[in-house]
């Protein structure tokens, strides 16, 4: 009888011991170790960002927008009518389209200068011309920032930006600005009002500028 108690207090021990073991080994898998998934297009837990980070890469400096000047030329072909021809100047229409010679309206908007220059070749060849060459560029790109800020005038567009960074880009508000009732007036004559104090809170309210826009900033009444 004392025999059986022995084993079976020694049964009781090694079950409690395997137990116990079990308990910390799967505690210790579920808190301790980052699950990683099989699938390559499911990012592990660690790939996180922080609400409103963005990854730019300055390629939306280049694309043109309503309002901004195109300049085309022709070369290289024996067509004396299209080698006479001086590089054609357009605007971006409001319907993001310019218009050329034989083929009529073509979509600019959205587009960067070598886009639109491959666009703009196969519509040319082979229906018209066996061999054109089109070269595409674009006017100085600048905005324009006025009213009360330290430094009005014309700024280089570099890339993307923005209404508070412009104003910030010409020397900041003077003291006498009202930030509540920013005008942002697009190069299609768009006037859009921009309460500069919440675009600082909230970004969705920073609204983007482009090349042509022009900012004003006007003075308060007290």
């Amino acid at each position: 009888m004392k025999l059986f108690w022995k084993l079976s207090g020694l049964a009781l021990l090694v079950c409690g011991t395997l137990l116990a073991g079990a308990m910390l080994t799967g505690c210790a898998s579920s808190s301790d170790n980052p699950v990683f998934s099989e699938n390559p297009d499911v990012p592990s837990p660690t790939m996180t960002g922080s609400p409103g980070d963005t990854i730019s890469s300055g390629a939306d400096a280049a694309r043109f927008h309503v309002g901004e000047t195109v300049i085309i030329t022709f070369s290289g072909i024996d067509s004396e009518d299209l080698l006479q021809m001086p590089p054609s100047t357009q605007t971006v229409n409001e319907d993001g389209t310019i218009s050329l010679p034989y083929i009529g309206s073509v979509k600019a908007i959205g587009k960067t200068p070598g886009e639109l220059q491959n666009d703009i070749h196969d519509l040319y060849v082979p229906k018209y011309y066996v061999r054109l060459t089109i070269a595409v560029n674009s006017e100085d790109r600048v905005f324009y920032v006025g009213g009360e800020v330290k430094m009005p005038g014309r700024e280089i567009y570099v890339g993307t930006t923005t209404v508070t960074k412009a104003i910030q880009s010409a020397g900041d508000f003077t003291d006498f600005a009202n930030r509540g009732k920013v005008w942002l007036i697009r190069a299609d004559g768009q006037r859009i009002k921009v309460n500069c104090n919440k675009a600082l809170e909230d970004p969705s309210q920073d609204l983007p500028v482009y090349p042509g826009d022009q900012i004003q900033v006007p003075r308060r009444l007290w």
